[in-house]
């Protein structure tokens, strides 16, 4: 058997075979791509030219397949005419235009109620706040649908519209434990249900529809049990667990859901992959020495796409104090990673069940430095995941499953192990950035 995962990423689609236990079974083909980004907070991307750059690397493999995994970003949203056509680009978990109506809904809804019932925030990475704004500027009265790029790409390659829950479940609008569409905040919105995509993940043909990328993370990583977390950064970052259960939301995290009977619990922060990128690109270093732990004597708060987890402030943004004439570039690279991992942290703090950590994504397996300081900030062991493409496996994992195959363990990499002295320098360096935060925000 050979299944294809097609990833599809907010910077890359890329397509990964893989045989019948879930191993590589030929090399991956990738297409880049990039977000418009404005001043005005907004993200977008081109939904077309997604569905191009996606059937280009699935037409680049060939075909010869018996099943097509999706594995999809998520929080998208996109408007859709009667005649399925976008009438919006694809407005990313980043777009932040929305931040005025997110604030305006906590004052007409019970914030803590929405969360208990939706798993997620009244923030304007979620669809609730966007939805309002895009009411607000008359282009939600012309829709006919309401979709994620997820659903848009499955009706584009089948002719069917269906969405699974786990994307449904990242929109904000999904009823938790009754796996519906939450009838308050539609009836709040003014949306009949009808314009929204059924529920459901039966495959059509050969093609099974998307499933979000965060939950394949960890099934890909082998972190589907709650004392194994997904310590992810892509283009942002995440912690998240993924367990057998019923959604139970916590204080300042977010909950989703893989499928009917598994839930995934964690935190997600803007700045990651980004981040590092933003610092290559404005302080032009050619390579960057390794120095002491906080020796830079900066606070460097890492929320320059803004926050998420654990405050999910729509406002706050990136700051940095204790400048001087001394500072220097490198000093300014290192206070940015270490301020990015010490968001990171304050997930984990919120995950007391977590024992082991196992790291994924592009940006932490490319940088073995980065990597050992997670391990010295949390102050745990820090396991580099051994599959090079997470969420493409886990998509490919996902399948599997369903065709009653099971997938060999996920192989794992090598250990960080971290520095008690070092442990102790970031623990009084993240209580300075909580303190920076709390007088900002």
């Amino acid at each position: 058997m050979r299944v294809l995962a097609l990833d599809v990423g907010s910077s890359s689609a890329r397509v990964c075979p893989y045989d019948e236990r879930g191993r590589d079974a030929g090399e991956a083909v990738r297409r880049t791509y990039s977000a418009t980004h404005g001043r005005d907070g907004a993200a977008e991307l081109d939904p077309n030219d997604l569905v191009r750059a996606c059937e280009a690397v699935l037409d680049e493999t060939g075909g010869g397949h018996d099943a097509l995994a999706i594995s999809c970003f998520w929080h998208s949203l996109l408007l859709l005419d009667s005649h399925d056509r976008p009438l919006t680009p694809v407005l990313l978990w980043q777009d932040r235009r929305a931040a005025a109506r997110a604030e305006a809904l906590a004052t007409r809804l019970d914030p803590s109620e929405v969360h208990r019932r939706t798993g997620c925030f009244l923030h304007p990475s979620y669809w609730p706040a966007k939805l309002a704004w895009l009411k607000e500027a008359g282009q939600l009265a012309t829709a006919e649908r309401i979709v994620s790029f997820a659903d848009y790409l499955f009706l584009r390659l089948t002719g069917e519209l269906r969405t699974t829950l786990s994307t449904a479940s990242g929109s904000g609008l999904l009823e938790l434990r009754a796996r519906r569409w939450d009838p308050e905040l539609l009836d709040l919105l003014g949306i009949d249900e009808e314009r929204l995509p059924p529920i459901g993940d039966e495959p059509e043909g050969r093609t099974f529809p998307p499933v979000a990328d965060g939950a394949c993370s960890n099934l890909g990583a082998g972190c589907v049990t709650c004392d194994r977390a997904a310590l992810m950064v892509g283009t942002s970052g995440a912690l998240r667990v993924l367990y057998e259960g019923e959604p139970d939301p916590r204080p300042g995290l977010f909950c989703y859901l893989l499928d009917e009977r598994r839930v995934l619990d964690g935190g997600a922060v803007s700045d990651g992959g980004n981040l590092y990128a933003w610092l290559e690109r404005t302080l032009r270093l050619e390579s960057t020495e390794s120095r002491e732990p906080d020796a830079h004597g900066l606070t460097f708060l890492a929320l320059l796409g803004g926050e998420r987890s654990p405050g999910w402030n729509p406002r706050a943004t990136g700051a940095i104090a204790g400048l001087t004439f001394e500072t220097d570039a490198t000093d300014l690279f290192q206070a940015a990673l270490e301020g990015a991992t010490y968001r990171l942290a304050e997930i984990a703090d919120q995950l007391p069940e977590t024992r082991e950590v196992v790291a994924t994504g592009h940006a932490l397996l490319a940088s073995p430095r980065w990597t050992q300081l997670c391990a010295d900030v949390l102050g745990r062991p820090v396991t580099a995941s051994g599959v090079p493409e997470g969420s493409a496996r886990g998509a490919a994992a996902y399948v599997l499953e369903r065709l009653g195959t099971e997938p060999e363990p996920a192989p794992l990499g090598r250990i960080y192990e971290p520095d008690p002295e070092r442990t102790e320098i970031y623990a009084a360096a993240r209580e300075r950035q909580r303190q920076l935060y709390e007088r900002l925000f």
